[in-house]
């Protein structure tokens, strides 16, 4: 039943002299749905309809054009304002119009020959008439074409009646520049509101005969969307509320890059978009600065790991990855000694070019001890220990403040992070490495042995798999970890590996020289709330409007801007009941579930 309706009914029900009032609703105990959403007012007028403090005011296209392009009703569809659009499509019979039509051509041919008979300059709009007609009267002959009274009404919404006003004049301008002339519904706002309800009911009555070739051009779903026809949903296009759904591993190549700031649903949305893509069968390796990431682990049967000074759970860097068919030995041993140069210039400090020689050296030394050469498959061979590395560079000419800057991660307080074989295997489908307790000093440094763990897995087998590095922005304060990263997203790819890199620092990973060849081979972005302070910057790099940059700084959680190549669109991340109880960091919500856990765990059985 409509809301008009409604008050229509209640104002018959009522006394002469006692309105019904909503306490007199209450007290009788007759609240029910529809008082619920009536409006606290109502007021017709002959221009407008009031609707507590909303203002709608119903207008009606009235004649076409010969003509109608594609998309003609796209700027009106896409328009940035508050309106609701009803389209009603009355089929007629073919044969009742075929009727019709013969009718009218006879009339258009008798003036035709009327005025020839009479020796007057051929009309050409006659002329054009006529042969409409006759193609038209073909085609529906022919089942090519049919024909349908279409009704066409908006209703605009805003707060005041100038507002209403400024968005009705910008509406007629660009309908009237296309030919397409409308008119407001005069002493029938009821009825025009009532018509673009979703309730079905053409109340206005305002048609216009269009065949179908005309009227596919009215087509509305014409909005601006992005999708693709497999993939996850990313969120709801908050234009049109159309679903953004994409598959990664269909792009160009698999990465992302989420920059937002804190408290804006970053970590929100990646966590929802791996629960989904565990449900399609990829496997998911996290890299949790955190530990926001472990109950889910815990929810989807996965395992979480723990990177600390305490920890028991230690990851070798020398560790080395099986040798495949295809791969040379060599090859394998030259890269990992290349990345353990990187890895030793961030743990101490940076190193001289004579440094850099000497450790370079010293590596090859240490494989070599433990019969680790690249002449020969070391797929099975034991790696060496940080300290049997620190052991022959201590037997090296020049090496004494290598050494010396070597001993807190050997013998020091650090000793137990890196001095141990490798007890942690990427064997299940979703695997996260929490780095929260490590001391801020090394979180780098930790980030950069985890991921380079990561890949010789990755290299190793041929998986679809997803890599999540949350606070990226750890990584791209040292050249060697960003350039890493920067690595890893470009050769990814060969590998089925989507690497999605999560940031709240976008200044800092942009200012880096890896930041932007990141963002570059990334086909999917997400932007979400900015701060004053980033959003110039942001855009400047994506070149936004400045509608979209106050969109981005007054969005709220889960709202922003995504990215699939050129093309973007306003998002907002939505998840169900269920999949929000296992995602959610809100503490309020954590400490509900934990409650409620408890209160089921200590109930008797």
């Amino acid at each position: 039943m409509a809301l008009l309706d409604f008050f229509h009914r209640k104002q018959e029900d009522a006394p002469a002299i006692a309105p019904v009032l909503p306490a007199d609703i209450y007290k009788a105990g007759t609240l029910d749905l529809l008082d619920t959403i009536a409006p606290a007012a109502l007021k017709v007028g002959s221009r407008d309809i009031t609707l507590g403090e909303k203002i709608a005011r119903a207008f009606y296209t009235i004649s076409y054009p010969r003509f109608l392009a594609d998309g003609w009703f796209a700027p009106v569809i896409n328009l940035d304002k508050v309106l609701d659009i009803s389209i009603f499509i009355h089929p007629i019979a073919t044969e009742q119009a075929l009727r019709t039509l013969q009718k009218k051509v006879a009339e258009v041919a008798s003036q035709i020959s009327e005025r020839e008979s009479r020796g007057l300059v051929r009309d050409p709009v006659l002329d054009a008439g006529y042969q409409n007609i006759e193609n038209l009267r073909d085609s529906l002959q022919q089942a090519e074409e049919k024909l349908f009274d279409v009704g066409l009404y908006l209703s605009l919404y805003g707060e005041s009646a100038e507002e209403i006003d400024r968005t009705e004049g910008e509406i007629r301008s660009i309908l009237d520049a296309k030919l397409v002339y409308t008119k407001p519904a005069l002493f029938e706002q009821e009825q025009g509101y009532r018509s673009c309800l979703p309730l079905g009911t053409d109340e206005l009555l305002v048609n216009s005969k269009l065949n179908s070739s005309p009227l596919s051009s009215i087509f509305p779903f014409v909005s601006f969307d992005l999708t693709s026809d497999r993939g996850i949903l990313y969120g709801i296009n908050r234009h049109n509320a159309s679903l953004i759904l994409f598959d990664r591993f269909s792009l160009e190549n698999y990465n992302s890059v989420v920059f937002a700031k804190s408290g804006s649903g970053k970590s929100y949305a990646a966590k929802l978009e791996i629960l989904r893509s565990l449900m399609f069968g990829a496997d998911v390796i996290v890299i949790d600065p955190e530990r926001e990431y472990e109950q889910l682990a815990e929810a989807t049967g996965g395992r979480s790991f723990h990177i600390s000074l305490s920890s028991e759970h230690h990851i070798n860097p020398f560790d080395l990855p099986p040798v495949k068919e295809d791969e040379n030995p060599k090859d394998i041993l030259r890269g990992n000694i290349i990345n353990l140069v990187g890895l030793f210039r961030i743990m101490l400090g940076g190193l001289s070019p004579e440094e850099d020689a000497i450790v370079d050296r010293a590596i090859t030394e240490t494989y070599a001890l433990k019969d680790i050469t690249g002449e020969a498959d070391f797929t099975n061979a034991e790696p060496p220990l940080l300290s049997d590395f620190e052991n022959v560079l201590s037997g090296m000419e020049g090496s004494a403040s290598l050494v010396e800057r070597l001993s807190k991660y050997t013998r020091g307080t650090w000793a137990g992070f890196l001095n141990q074989p490798t007890n942690i295997k990427i064997d299940q489908q979703f695997i996260v490495l929490s780095i929260r307790d490590m001391e801020d000093e090394l979180k780098p440094i930790a980030m950069y042995i985890v991921t380079h763990h990561i890949w010789n897995a990755i290299r190793h087998e041929l998986k679809k798999r997803l890599l999540v590095i949350d606070e990226a922005w750890w990584m791209m304060k040292s050249e060697d970890t960003a350039s890493f990263l920067y690595s890893i997203a470009k050769r990814g790819r060969k590998y089925f590996l989507g690497v999605a890199t999560i940031t709240q620092d976008v200044s800092d990973f942009l200012g880096s020289a890896y930041g932007r060849p990141i963002l570059t081979n990334s086909s999917l972005q997400l932007l979400m709330k900015q701060s004053p302070t980033d959003i110039d910057v942001l855009q400047k790099t994506f070149n936004l409007t400045d509608e979209e940059k106050y969109l981005l700084l007054e969005a709220g959680v889960g709202e922003g801007l995504f990215f699939a190549g050129l093309k973007h669109v306003a998002i907002k991340v939505v998840a169900s009941y269920t999949e929000d109880q296992i995602i959610t960091s809100d503490p309020s919500q954590l400490l509900a579930i934990k409650a409620e856990k408890e209160r089921h765990a200590g109930a008797p059985q």
